[in-house]
């Protein structure tokens, strides 16, 4: 488990972006995604009768449709307390197994932070 304090500054900003996407658009999840040039890319949880996709699969389709060519780290703001196998695909189609996927609560603490290889926490 980590805590949020103990998150890079950079890991913090995502964290604070998902949180923000969430509450400002009063969708289940925020997700962001940092590529490598360090641009950042926010979504909300999409809702249409044709089309259902988490935040964070959103985020990483606009990273993606926007060049980017691989993901540094991800960050989940949800109630939820655990991500959909697919959400960590996702990260992981764009990433490596050592990309860090932060899982905070509403209110921006980070509780759990997974990698895409496997299902245990990443180290601290």
């Amino acid at each position: 488990m980590t805590e949020s304090t103990e998150l890079h500054p950079e890991d913090r900003k995502i964290v604070t972006l998902a949180r923000s996407a969430r509450a400002r658009n009063g969708v289940p999840e925020g997700a962001a995604v940092r590529d490598e040039t360090g641009r950042t890319y926010v979504a909300g949880t999409v809702t249409l009768d044709s089309l259902q996709l988490s935040a964070l699969r959103t985020a990483v389709a606009m990273a993606v449709a926007s060049g980017a060519r691989s993901l540094e780290a991800a960050a989940v703001v949800t109630t939820a307390d655990h991500l959909p196998p697919e959400d960590r695909s996702a990260v992981s189609d764009l990433g490596d197994p050592t990309t860090p996927i932060h899982l905070a609560t509403p209110d921006g603490t980070v509780h759990e932070t997974l990698t895409t290889a496997n299902d245990s926490p990443a180290d601290a």
